[in-house]
């Protein structure tokens, strides 16, 4: 989608870029296929902060998504609206099928209203079309999808964001494929697992500039306050005179709770899936792998 600027009649209108609606229906959500979202403002069932910087925002309601895409199979559907969803950075795609019965999917690029799709157990050449949900064993190779299962039957969880994509690699021998991440980490899942073909939409999202801080307010997001900035009871890397060797943020940099920020990998080395990774994202391969 195009990015839209304003006339710089205001100072917040100067840097102010924001995704253009162009394209979206302008329409209230589909009752049905929503729920409310309490706001917890961060704080746990006592009362306490335990997620720092949350507070206010607008109210949304949750669009309820269909990850799973198994309980319609081979059976077409009509893409009746794209729509903005709050709750996440892609816009999402209202479907219905010939009975009327209508779900929420993640909408991928060049999927426009009145178009066609369905999620298959079998396919052709000419059936990898945008927005149309295979396994990833009856892919050819590099194809780009988006909507990746895990574990076959979970529903979707990678690759789920705004103009987010991964590449099928390949189809090993064993029935794994393999698939390689937008950060350059390449990884074996099963064949089983389903993905959609495309990438996410509103691939601008990241080019956006709020412009003033009232917009982060309106997104829940309260202001954040430096570690550097505060005295030394309060933050590891606060105190100082100035920006000094012993605190002022030449140190370590941490949490409040001491917990460091780099420096040293923060994935468990027993993890189970750590088998399933071929190469890392920096390049490296794993231990154990030749």
């Amino acid at each position: 989608m195009a990015i839209k600027s304003t006339r710089p009649v205001t100072p917040a209108q100067r840097t102010t870029t924001i995704t253009s609606s162009k394209g979206l229906t302008k329409k209230r959500p589909e009752k049905a296929l929503t729920e409310p979202k309490p706001k917890s403002g961060g704080r746990n069932a006592y009362g306490r902060i335990t997620s720092r910087r949350r507070g206010g925002g607008h109210k949304q309601l949750y669009r309820i998504i269909d990850f799973k895409r198994t309980d319609k199979l081979d059976v077409p559907a009509t893409i009746i609206a794209i729509e903005y969803d709050p709750n996440r950075s892609a816009n999402i795609a209202l479907v219905e099928y010939p009975e009327g019965e209508k779900r929420y999917i993640i909408a991928p690029n060049g999927l426009e209203v009145g178009a066609k799709i369905v999620a298959g157990t079998t396919a052709t050449i000419n059936d990898f079309n945008v927005g149309n949900n295979y396994p990833l064993s009856l892919m050819p190779p590099s194809t780009r999808v988006h909507c990746v299962e895990l574990l076959p039957g979970r529903g979707a969880q990678m690759a789920r964001g705004a103009g987010v994509s991964v590449e099928l690699v390949s189809i090993t021998d064993e029935g794994y494929a393999q698939i390689k991440l937008p950060s350059g980490e390449v990884r074996l899942v099963n064949g089983s697992c389903r993905a959609t073909i495309g990438e996410v939409g509103n691939d601008t999202h990241n080019r956006q500039s709020l412009g003033k801080a009232g917009r982060n307010r309106w997104l829940g997001k309260r202001p954040r306050v430096r570690g550097v900035a505060m005295n030394p009871v309060d933050h590891p890397n606060g105190g100082g005179q100035g920006k000094s060797k012993g605190g002022g943020g030449r140190q370590h940099l941490s949490s409040p709770w001491g917990q460091l920020a780099k420096g040293f990998p923060t994935r468990r080395r027993s993890k189970a899936s750590n088998s399933l990774i071929l190469v890392r994202h920096n390049g490296m391969k794993p231990r154990g792998k030749k």
